[in-house]
């Protein structure tokens, strides 16, 4: 094999081999983050328990809960938009148990349709404990004057209401509450990318090793034509 084409195919095979070995990486990383998310899902739709004493957001994160109170008659809007639906607003309320003030997520309404009354009594909310982290570079500050909120700001929220910094997102209510619908912590908002980094690896293997072959191919012509 003539040295001329030989550096080229080496730098080919080296750039595949990295290329490819990336794919796999990100593969066997799809493998772990499907397993993750069935852990969480799981985790999810456990059987509830009492709200514990004392919170932890990175222990307790998604732990299902099921807390007895009053709603609270303020109501806090989250702009949110929900497919086939369209813009509305997550409604966020204080849930009094008597000793404990916590945020409570009622759930989804229209943007053109009023926030109704919060149940009346005692109510049990079966849901999740949640800190969403929703904010980005490109997000508003929220508007707390005109009630339009942009992320659910946990301790903002909580300063707003008087509540402890700890948020239940319902799923169920023992008494459902008609023109809210709930929208319940699930695995949908959790990245998962990997097969599409991983499909972006494999073709860019293909790429550099056609690349690869193109190159020594002209290569070759050209030296036959000076021959």
């Amino acid at each position: 094999m003539r040295k001329s084409v030989l550096i080229p195919l080496i730098f080919g095979i080296a750039g595949v081999a990295v290329l490819v070995g990336l794919g796999k990486w990100q593969v066997e990383r799809l493998a772990w983050k499907e397993g993750v998310l069935a852990d969480i899902a799981a985790h999810i739709s456990a059987d509830p328990v009492d709200l514990p004493e004392a919170v932890e957001p990175e222990r307790d994160r998604y732990l299902p809960v099921a807390v007895t109170g009053r709603v609270g008659t303020e109501a806090l809007r989250v702009l949110v938009s929900q497919k086939q639906v369209g813009a509305g607003y997550r409604v966020i309320s204080a849930l009094d148990t008597g000793t404990r003030r916590v945020l409570v997520d009622r759930g989804f309404v229209k943007v053109s349709a009023d926030i109704p009354a919060p149940p009346e009594g005692d109510i049990t909310v079966t849901g999740n404990l949640h800190w969403p982290d929703e904010r980005l570079s490109s997000t508003p500050e929220n508007d707390v004057a005109g009630n339009i909120w942009f992320a659910r700001d946990i301790a903002q929220m909580a300063e707003v209401l008087g509540t402890e910094p700890v948020l239940v997102v319902t799923r169920n209510l023992s008494e459902p509450e008609a023109g809210v619908s709930p929208l319940p912590v699930d695995t949908s908002g959790i990245p998962n990318d990997h097969l599409s980094y991983a499909i972006t690896w494999f073709s860019l293997a293909v790429i550099w090793a056609a690349m690869t072959g193109f190159f020594i191919w002209r290569m070759r012509q050209a030296e036959r034509g000076r021959t």
